[in-house]
Parts: structure tokens; C-alpha cells; sequence
């Protein structure tokens, strides 16, 4: 196995322009490469990677998965060294010396003690720190699992209990808390253990499926082919086939394994990830990568298989690593290219969800998605938008294609029926996060949800749920780390969510004010100006304002959900179309009306400046017959905001002017309803209003300034007596005696 590929081997992976793939590696990747070390191990359960040399073991934490961090050290005795695993606290370091041995050391005071197996004829497979109550650590031999608790007061062990069955190898990952141990002539008999924060769930035995190529051969499974993920909270098996040419999936729950279908595999040679729920499949010998979303009820793949890319390589190396290839330079672009050409290369490892370690050159890369890439290889505009709703790791990414999206169907004119698709995606995922509290707006926590953490109750009623398989279809839901599922009983597609989060999720949600409009009312009806807010993304160091407009200095902070509000609809997806389309509104207002009509059935409150664009649409169109008919029938709910706008387009339609006079009463808006009147010129009605409904906000020169401009001496005196009577001290008021004067002068000027 050579840790460098040879001159002649073609590179694989460049990040060249104009380079597709749809999940990529990222430079610079985090390097592991200690002087005279030897081996690198995962610690699954605290996620690092360590290494060993000169009698100190150097970790390196990932995640957050940081390139430049530095690497932790600790000494420790001479020996051959297995494994090595550090407890969920921190505090001691398990180094597995032989198949029969485990020495342990105690950090901070160097002291260690070792415990052997009992008899000889057994030996050690493995261990793993655990967060369940019952036990620390659990020792996963030939003869079965130990289960120990260790004494801090002692510093040793102390046998909890021990489950008796025959283990040939064993597969095991902290994110599911779940380890399944192989048995059998084939190592097709499989008894599974989830060790929970509540306690051990133990699964019913059951076989994996193999084909034969044979009459007579029985093919012998082995631990590389077998695969424990979480997507989704929910927990699966995969399982290599090599004879079928398959890869078989199982799902489990608290009383029942069942089979969940095959996928084809087109390579000898598979290993599988996991990234942000995403099931990537890789082709090793095909050197391409096949993505699932096995969320919805299907086997068919996302995309077409593409190659894994390298990308962030700075474009100086990139330039290198061609010219170097010729004059047999060996400078560090010549180096890049050697990692480069090793994609798929003999000495990855995959490991737990979506990390790669490059034992040979001992560095570690993290997969990626590219979500635009997904969503431009796809026409099918409802089945992208499904699929990017549930994306939470790039949720900035996401959120901003989904909005490019539903503005670009509109700007194109697609049908109707399309557009209402699109839009009850959208809702309907913004309401479900509503209604699970998955959805406010702040800064993402990058702490994952390691082992230190406690691990929630797995058995509570939430995971009480089917087990027939069904899935959940037409809306996200919100999801975290895995837990066995309810007992196994047919049940209907829409019994519910049969999951529930074993980790604390954190989630978005956008400020009530987004998209609010600034209306000024003091002594007349001005025109509504909206300020939609900037929503900004950050993708490769590039901020975009998908409003279009201007970016403040304030930069958003990291979204956690893709999905979209209300507001922000309005704000990036139907006030920029408005602007851009030109002609007749009407299928503008028929795709704000089937808006209107999703968030009703959701029962999802709309800002009123959505109501507000609507207003202004119709009224530019002169359809003052269907704008009455909406008011009317509530389509467009009544607000300060919508009685306004109607006023302001009312300047030429009487009734529609009409119509908003009639919200503002309706809504006890006294104020602006009594200054609305005064600008009308019905001054004495405004006043018989304000004297019974007790208006004392309304400015007396408001009505002063209208009544001396009609010129009529009677609705002049009748205002000031009406002030004189209803404000204390109007009489000594500057507004008085110059208005008092004024009637003075017309009573007394001579008629001519």
C-alpha cells in the first residue's frame, strides 16, 4: 500500500474551472503528520484524531472540523499500542496494549491500572466509552460485552455485568450509541445493543441477506461492509453485498429490524457517508460518488453520479501542480498534486458520518455538499426546494437558493399551478417549524453534540411510534441525534413523527419586524414607503443581498434553517419580482392570492405589507371591482397598513376610498379615521366623531387650517367652539387668538 501515487496514475479530483460534482473535499485539510509518529486513531466517542510517538499521544478535535488547530499532548508508558480511546470526561486515556489487555492512565496524575480478561481463551475485540448510567466503558470480546463502571475513589474498574454470546467482530458508532455483534459460520447473525442514556435496549437477533455465487460457496461478511448511520434520527444498517451487486438497508427499532429495500452499487470496492442527512454512496473503483436523500419513500439517487472534487486549492498551486508534473519538481505543489491524484486512494478511511483520513499521508478532509450544484442539476423546481428545506448544515446556502428559486419561476412566467407548488413547499415547512418551536433567528452553535454531553431519554413517548416503514412525506421535520423507534405494528403513512431528538437542537427564526413599513401619520395620509431588511449569506467568502439592494455593515448571523418566513417572502421574492415585471400585474396578484391562500390553510399570520402590495397592484391595474371584493370577503385581512394604502389609491375610485374610511373605523383607528375625514373636508362630521369618541390626540390646527381655507365664517366658528369646549385651555392657546382674529376679520369685512 503506498502512501503516494505514482507519476503515471491519473489525477482525479482537480478543482478545475468549471469542474461539476455535487459533494467535494476542502483545502487545506487538517494535517495529523507528527515527526516519527506512527498510526492515527478515531476516537468516535469525543471526536478526535490521535497519534503516537515517542511515548506521548497527540489529538487533534474535530469538530468543529478546524485545519489549523493544534494538537493536545500527553505521555504515556512505552508499549504496543491497539487502540486508544480517551473517556467522555476527558480524564482518563484507554489504551488497548493486546488482544487480552487495557491499560488505563489518569491524566492529570499519571497513575494507571490495567485490566486483563479472565480466562485465555478469549480476547479482546474491542471497547468504547459509553454515556449509559449503568456502566462507563464496555469491553466487546470474543465470549461477549463486559460492562464496567469505573471507581474514581479505587481508580479501577468494577465489573458491572456481562452479556454471554459468541462475537466474531463487531461494528459500533457513538452518534447512535448503538454497536452490533457479528456471529455465525457467514457473520451474517447479528444481535444489536443500544446503550442509552436510560438505560440498554437489547435488538431481536436477525440475519443480514447474502447472495451466493455458488451453489455451494458461503460467502463469509466482514466488518467492512457493514454500516451504521443516522439520518434523520432514524438508525440504519447498510450492508454490503458484493455477489448481488446491492447494498441492503435496515432500519431499526425498539423490538424489530426490518428491511428497508437495495440500492445498486456499480464498484467491488464502497464505503459510505453521511453529510447534513445526505447518504453518500462511494464508488471506489469508479472513483464517483451516487447521493440519497432517503428521507421521502425512494430509491432513486438525487443526481447522476460525479466525481469527488478538491476544491479551495489556491490557484497559484493549481498552476504548479501542471508545470511541476512536467519538470519533475518536488515543491509543495508538487505535493498537492500527489494528494490530489490519491482520491479513492487505497489508504482512505471513512470515517463516522463525514470525515476521511488519509492514513498514508496522515491527514484528515471533510466532505461537503454542493447544494447549488444539486439544485441546478434538477428541473423539477418542488422536489429541489423539498430537498433544500431539509438541509440545516449550509442553511445560509440553502435559504438563498430556495428564495433565487421562487423569485426565478416567477419571473419566468411558469404556470400557475407550478408557482402554487413551489409556494406550498415553502409554507407548509415554515409552518411545521412553527408548530415544533424549531425556528428563531441567532447564531449557530458549532459545539456538536459530543460524547461530554448528556444524552437525552431515547425511551420517552415521542419514540413510541410505527415501525412499518412508512416515512413521512410533504414536510420536514426537525431532527437530531438517533433513537431506537417504537414497537413494530402496522400503521398508516400519516401516524406521525416516529423519531424524536436525542441532542438540543438550535434553530432560526427572523425578527417580527422584518419587512414592517414605516407609515408616518400626522396631519395627512403620506405614502407608504417599505424598507425590506438585507438578508445576507456567506458562502466562500462572498456576501450577497438577495434583495438586490445595498449590504449595511452588519453582518446576519449563521442561519440554522433554510426555511422562510412570511416577511421574507415578501421582502426577497414578491417585491423584487414586482419591480422587475413590466405589463399587467394580474399574474403577480393571481400567485400573491395563492400565497394568501397557503398561509390560510397553515393558519400562518401574513405581514400586512403583503396585503399592502396587493392593494397597490390591483389599483395600478384599475381593478377596483375585485379589490372591493377582496376587502369585503376578508382575502385581504384588515390593518392600518391595508385601510392607508386604499385611501392612497383611492385618489381615483370613490369606493375604494370608501373602503378604507370604513377599516379605520372598523379597526378603532380614531385618530387617523378622524384625520382622514378632516382631509376630506368633512370637518363637522370629524369633530361630531371626536367629541363621542374621545379623540384627544388630533392637533386643533389640523382642523383650524382646513376650516379658515374654506372660507366659510360658520364651520371657522363652530371649530373653534368645539376646541373651546372640548380642550381645558384651548381659549389661552396661541391657535386661538390668531384664529379668533382671523373670524373676527371675515365676519367684519364688507361684503362685496
Amino acid at each position: 500500500m503506498s502512501a503516494k501515487a505514482s507519476t503515471s496514475q491519473p489525477v482525479v479530483g482537480l478543482s478545475a474551472s468549471g469542474a461539476l460534482s455535487h459533494a467535494y473535499i476542502k483545502y487545506p485539510p487538517l494535517r495529523c503528520n507528527i515527526p516519527e509518529s506512527s498510526g492515527l486513531f478515531y476516537d468516535d466517542g469525543n471526536k478526535i484524531i490521535v497519534s503516537q510517538a515517542n511515548n506521548q499521544v497527540f489529538s487533534w478535535k474535530i469538530a468543529p472540523f478546524t485545519p489549523a488547530i493544534a494538537p493536545t499532548s500527553d505521555s504515556i508508558s512505552e508499549g504496543p499500542i491497539l487502540s486508544i480511546k480517551f473517556s467522555l470526561d476527558g480524564k482518563l486515556i484507554a489504551i488497548q496494549r493486546s488482544n487480552h489487555e487495557i491499560q488505563f492512565q489518569h491524566r492529570e496524575t499519571g497513575e494507571t491500572f490495567t485490566q486483563k480478561c479472565k480466562s485465555e481463551s478469549e480476547s479482546i475485540l474491542g471497547f468504547f466509552w459509553t454515556d449509559c448510567p449503568l456502566c462507563d466503558i464496555v469491553f466487546v470480546k470474543t465470549s461477549g460485552l463486559d460492562l464496567f463502571a469505573y471507581n474514581s475513589e479505587f481508580n479501577m474498574l468494577h465489573l458491572v455485568e456481562t452479556r454471554k454470546l459468541n462475537v466474531s467482530w463487531y461494528v459500533y458508532t457513538h452518534e447512535s450509541r448503538l454497536v452490533l455483534l457479528a456471529s455465525g459460520m457467514q457473520c451474517k447473525a447479528f444481535t444489536g445493543f443500544q446503550l442509552s442514556s436510560v438505560g440498554i435496549i437489547r435488538l431481536p437477533k436477525f440475519e443480514m441477506m447474502m447472495a451466493k455465487a455458488e451453489a455451494n460457496s458461503k460467502p463469509v461478511l466482514a466488518s467492512k461492509d457493514v454500516y451504521i448511520i443516522t439520518v434523520y434520527g432514524r438508525i440504519y444498517c447498510l450492508q454490503v453485498d458484493r455477489v448481488a451487486m446491492l447494498l441492503h438497508s435496515y432500519r431499526f427499532y425498539r423490538d424489530a429490524v426490518v428491511q428497508q429495500g437495495s440500492l445498486p452499487i456499480y464498484s467491488t470496492k464502497i464505503s459510505v457517508s453521511v453529510v447534513d442527512n445526505v447518504l453518500l454512496v462511494h464508488q471506489v473503483d469508479a472513483k464517483v460518488v451516487i447521493l440519497y436523500d432517503i428521507f421521502l419513500d425512494s430509491r432513486a439517487p438525487i443526481s447522476a453520479p460525479l466525481p469527488l472534487l478538491l476544491r479551495g486549492l489556491p490557484r497559484s498551486s493549481s498552476i504548479g501542480i501542471r508545470s511541476n508534473r512536467k519538470n519533475g519538481d518536488n515543491s509543495e505543489a508538487n505535493y498537492l498534486s500527489d494528494l490530489e491524484a490519491i482520491i479513492y486512494g487505497d489508504d482512505w478511511n471513512f470515517l463516522t458520518p463525514d470525515l476521511i483520513c488519509d492514513v498514508s499521508n496522515k491527514i484528515m478532509w471533510k466532505l461537503h455538499l454542493d447544494l447549488e450544484a444539486i439544485a441546478a442539476s434538477s428541473s423539477d423546481v418542488t422536489s429541489v426546494l423539498e430537498f433544500l428545506q431539509r438541509r440545516k448544515l449550509d442553511a445560509n446556502k440553502a435559504k438563498h437558493l430556495c428564495l433565487a428559486m421562487s423569485r426565478t419561476v416567477i419571473l419566468e412566467r411558469r404556470p400557475l399551478s407550478m408557482v402554487a407548488r413551489v409556494i406550498d413547499v415553502l409554507v407548509s415547512s415554515y409552518a411545521h417549524s412553527l408548530k415544533t418551536g424549531g425556528y428563531f433567528k441567532g447564531a449557530r452553535s458549532d459545539k456538536m453534540a459530543t460524547s461530554s454531553a448528556p444524552h437525552e431519554n431515547i425511551l420517552s413517548a415521542g419514540c413510541m411510534a410505527s415501525a412499518s416503514g412508512a416515512t413521512i412525506t410533504g414536510k420536514s421535520f426537525e431532527y437530531g441525534t438517533a433513537c431506537l423507534e417504537g414497537e413494530y405494528f402496522q400503521a398508516s403513512a400519516s401516524s406521525g413523527t416516529d423519531l424524536e431528538d436525542i441532542s438540543t437542537a438550535v434553530y432560526f427564526r427572523t425578527d417580527t419586524n422584518i419587512g414592517t413599513s414605516k407609515v408616518p401619520i400626522d396631519t395627512g395620509i403620506q405614502k407608504i414607503e417599505v424598507q425590506p431588511p438585507s438578508l445576507q449569506t456567506d458562502h466562500d467568502g462572498t456576501r450577497n443581498n438577495l434583495s438586490g439592494t445595498s449590504v449595511s455593515g452588519m453582518q446576519e448571523p449563521q442561519l440554522t434553517s433554510p426555511v422562510i418566513s412570511p416577511d421574507e417572502m415578501y421582502s426577497f421574492v414578491f417585491c423584487p419580482a414586482e419591480e422587475e415585471m413590466a405589463g399587467d400585474p394580474s399574474y403577480l396578484v393571481a400567485i400573491m392570492i395563492e400565497f394568501l391562500r397557503s398561509a390560510s390553510s397553515e393558519k400562518i399570520k401574513v405581514h400586512p405589507n403583503f396585503y399592502v402590495l396587493t392593494v397597490q397592484l390591483l389599483a395600478r391595474n384599475e381593478q377596483f371591482a375585485e379589490l372591493g371584493l377582496f376587502i369585503i370577503n376578508k382575502v385581504l385581512e384588515p390593518s392600518r397598513e391595508v385601510a392607508l394604502q386604499l385611501l392612497e389609491s383611492g385618489r381615483q375610485n370613490r369606493q375604494t376610498r370608501k373602503l378604507g374610511l370604513d377599516m379605520l373605523r372598523q379597526l378603532n383607528l380614531h385618530h387617523d379615521y378622524v384625520v382622514s375625514l378632516a382631509q376630506e373636508g368633512y370637518y363637522l362630521e370629524a369633530l361630531r366623531y371626536t367629541r363621542k369618541h374621545k379623540v384627544v390626540t388630533v392637533r386643533p390646527s389640523l382642523f383650524l387650517e382646513g376650516a379658515f381655507a374654506s372660507k366659510d365664517p360658520q364651520i371657522l366658528a363652530a371649530v373653534l367652539r368645539f376646541f373651546s369646549d372640548f380642550l381645558p385651555g384651548f381659549s389661552h392657546t396661541s391657535d386661538h387668538k390668531i384664529y379668533y382674529h382671523l373670524l373676527t376679520d371675515i365676519t367684519m369685512a364688507p361684503v362685496t
